[in-house]
């Protein structure tokens, strides 16, 4: 298993080199003076290229790269345009809000919507079914910031039973957390039904019922262990996208995390802290796809024999 860990991992690097190569020429590619948007609309052409230079921004773009490719080898992100302190510490300060909202919003999403893919499951085609799907449709298909902006509406200033933004109690991180979990939950519904319609039609779910085991007993402890794999790698899935989609969530409510900086850098230009930011979720998306991996051979023994 150690081997496949660290082949894993180093399958990491290509993906970060390319990820920064994309990024970082997009970056420059944006409309934009980085000296000009630090200096303001006042600040004359010397003063600008005067900056330019100390920042080394008026040397070739391919020059600029492998620059700061070197001092990622080295462990050092830089630092930021805009505020000059180091993009590391910045993102560290930033790092656990956005870890606590990913993580709430993952258990509002499997709480909610592993019984419900079971139940649609094992009640298909009745009318619990239907809901079920529709109540999943509605999920899938309604935009994050579309909800966010209603649940703001609904229950931060019609029933001011939560705060509109801030993480300053508990209280804030309810609506940002059901804004980010609930497409996810939906999803994840979708998949764990149609995992379990096609297990509980198997041989072996039979002849657990014919041997008198309880209805409970045959699904939670035979249908629902060996049908998980495909709703792991969807709740997997789900998992980075929300370190993504925090960004639209963080930014509606205004919570103070990863992706509200990112969003607060790519405004100012601040190249160096958004490749911090995406080089964070990219990490953060691959270990979390290699311990989705890694939980296969824990419901499923067959897999093991993948990691020897």
């Amino acid at each position: 298993m150690a081997k496949y860990i660290i082949k894993r991992i180093l399958y990491l690097i290509p993906v970060l080199i390319g990820v920064t190569l994309l990024v970082f020429f997009i970056m420059h590619l944006a409309p934009g003076n980085v000296a000009q948007i630090i200096l303001g609309d006042n600040a004359t052409p010397d003063q600008i290229a005067q900056l330019e230079k100390e920042m080394g921004l008026d040397q070739p773009v391919i020059v600029q790269y492998f620059r700061y490719l070197t001092g990622l080898l080295h462990g050092n992100l830089g630092n930021s345009y805009t505020t000059g302190a180091s993009v590391t510490s910045e993102i560290m300060a930033r790092f656990p809000y956005t870890i606590r909202l990913t993580v709430v919003a993952a258990v509002f999403s499997v709480i909610l919507a592993l019984p419900l893919g079971i139940l649609a499951a094992v009640r298909q085609n009745t009318w619990v079914d239907s809901v079920s799907m529709i109540f999943s449709l509605i999920g899938v298909s309604m935009p994050i910031f579309w909800l966010a902006l209603m649940l703001i509406l609904i229950f931060a200033l019609k029933l001011g039973w939560f705060p509109v933004y801030g993480a300053d109690s508990f209280k804030s991180i309810i609506l940002p957390a059901v804004s980010l979990g609930f497409m996810n939950m939906a999803s994840i519904a979708r998949t764990t039904r149609s995992a379990m319609v096609e297990t509980i039609r198997q041989d072996y779910i039979r002849t657990a019922y014919s041997k008198g085991l309880s209805e409970r007993e045959v699904i939670m402890r035979h249908a629902f262990r060996n049908g998980m794999l495909p709703t792991i790698t969807v709740i997997g899935l789900e998992i980075g996208q929300m370190l993504g989609g925090s960004v639209l969530t963080e930014t509606v409510f205004a919570w103070p995390g990863v992706g509200r900086l990112m969003i607060q850098a790519i405004n100012g230009r601040d190249t160096p802290t958004v490749m911090g930011c995406i080089i964070l979720m990219t990490v953060c998306f691959a270990l979390v796809n290699l311990a989705v991996d890694l939980l296969y051979g824990v419901f499923d023994p067959r897999v093991r024999t993948m990691y020897r």
